[in-house]
């Protein structure tokens, strides 16, 4: 299975070819769009050309989600903690935009393996926001202590007008996904894809994982969230995760694989129907040949039949 990468691949290379850049530079101005509507607004100006104004626009926030002045809790903390004096938080951003950002490229390390771990930085900057108030909380956990002033429950952007949700403890943090998919035939893979999902967790090489279980109704960690939010056509999927699973270098990866769970699933699920319906073609195919060729024998046979001629013969002619 694939695992999606954190790094905009696209603000990765448009980033390393303007560091690369000699005197020869132009005007950018350009948007992108990611998966799950996380869109980018990317600007370079010819007068300052190793200065870049990015601009971040979130997917839409559901009702239960909490936010602060329009980011996720802890999300600018988390910008200036990561990026440092390379990057500077514009405010008012932009119209239609949740984040605007100047990055001067001229503060980069001279080092090329810092300065590339820097850039990779930046085009992560959808997780350093996003996965913000997820890796405060499971920073807490591999401390084995719960955040201060933060709720029984968590409801934690990840998809437009969608949330995940957290039961932070000291020991643990159940984290609990409403699967919810809008095409019929991706709710049918996607409660079959969950199902398996779940029974190869229990397979002896993944003992060390964090246990996941799914049901088709609101596990009891969601009591008391509004109907709204509950309204998951694939079934509810829970995962618990232990101090284990956030020690040392393991945090990012858990945020990140966290955080976008839901578009793993969805990936899947596509890739899924793509192979049946590649399957599906090949056999029709193969059954077109196999009705071409038997109509050809066919054909042939009927030829062989009609082009034949009999003679008819009579006595007289027997005499002679």
């Amino acid at each position: 299975m694939i695992l999606l990468q954190s790094p905009s691949r696209f603000l990765l290379q448009i980033l390393q070819d303007r560091v690369l850049s000699g005197e020869k530079v132009m005007d950018i101005d350009c948007h992108t769009v990611e998966f799950d509507d996380v869109r980018y607004h990317i600007q370079f100006s010819m007068r300052n050309s190793k200065v870049m104004v990015l601009s971040v626009a979130l997917p839409l926030p559901s009702p239960e989600a909490i936010l602060c002045d329009g980011l996720p809790v802890g999300a600018i903390e988390a910008i200036k903690a990561a990026y440092g004096l390379v990057v500077q938080i514009l405010d008012p951003p932009k119209d239609g935009f949740d984040l605007t950002m100047k990055i001067n490229l001229t503060k980069l390390p001279p080092d090329e393996e810092q300065r590339n771990a820097i850039l990779t930085q930046i085009a992560s900057v959808r997780e350093v926001v996003l996965g913000a108030p997820l890796k405060v909380l499971l920073k807490h956990l591999a401390s084995k202590t719960v955040a201060p002033n933060v709720d029984k429950l968590v409801a934690l952007v990840h998809r437009p007008n969608e949330s995940f949700f957290l039961a932070p403890q000291a020991d643990k943090v159940t984290i609990v996904y409403p699967m919810r998919f809008q095409d019929s035939i991706d709710i049918v893979l996607a409660t079959s894809f969950l199902q398996e999902f779940v029974e190869a967790r229990r397979t002896a090489a993944l003992n060390n994982v964090p246990s996941c279980m799914w049901s088709p109704a609101p596990p009891l960690e969601l009591k008391g969230v509004p109907a709204e939010a509950l309204n998951a056509n694939a079934g509810f999927v829970t995962f618990v995760v232990y101090p284990r699973h956030v020690e040392g270098k393991k945090l990012d990866r858990t945020v990140w694989n966290l955080l976008t769970f839901h578009a793993y699933v969805s990936y899947h699920v596509k890739c899924s129907e793509g192979f049946m319906h590649t399957r599906m073609r090949r056999r029709v195919e193969s059954l077109i040949q196999a009705l071409d060729r038997a109509k050809s024998d066919a054909e042939k046979l009927k030829k062989l039949v009609n082009g034949g001629s009999f003679k008819r013969l009579s006595l007289k002619n027997e005499g002679n």
